[in-house]
């Protein structure tokens, strides 16, 4: 009997320590998007820093990019997703710097420049808040 309770004892301390140690963990690719601040952070280390966890969460459905350049591109949501998913880890060489245009309740543009050696590379962002989650709807990139 005393064999019986050591064991019951001994996996109900295996089985909270488990669940305790779970609780702890946050949730895999969920980033906190729900300020402005934190979603253009997101934003830059995404471009800029190979991150790819939650890049799907900080695109809104309607997202699009455009690239100002001799011939004018625009970049659908997928296609923007799926080449960041294929730069995860690659870090860029460049000073970044962010400008926030104007900021509201809902609504934030802000300018993130990227100094390369020999360029510049300028993104104009325009972020929204979808239900209490702050998201990128347009970026406009130019070049010199």
């Amino acid at each position: 009997m005393n064999t019986l309770i050591k064991t019951f004892a001994a996996a109900a301390l295996i089985a909270v320590s488990t669940w305790t140690t779970a609780a702890e963990k946050p949730e895999k690719g969920i980033v906190n998007l729900s300020t402005a601040d934190f979603a253009i952070d997101n934003y830059v280390a995404v471009m800029t820093e190979g991150q790819s966890v939650g890049v799907e969460q900080l695109f809104a459905s309607d997202f699009n990019q455009k690239v100002q350049t001799e011939n004018a591109k625009t970049n659908s949501r997928s296609e923007v997703i799926n080449f960041l998913k294929r730069q995860k880890g690659e870090k860029l060489n460049c000073k970044t710097t962010t400008t926030i245009i104007e900021e509201s309740a809902d609504y934030m543009l802000a300018k993130v420049t990227m100094q390369f050696e020999g360029f510049t590379k300028t993104d104009l962002v325009t972020l929204i808040n979808e239900g209490g989650s702050w998201k990128v709807s347009k970026s406009i990139n130019s070049y010199k």
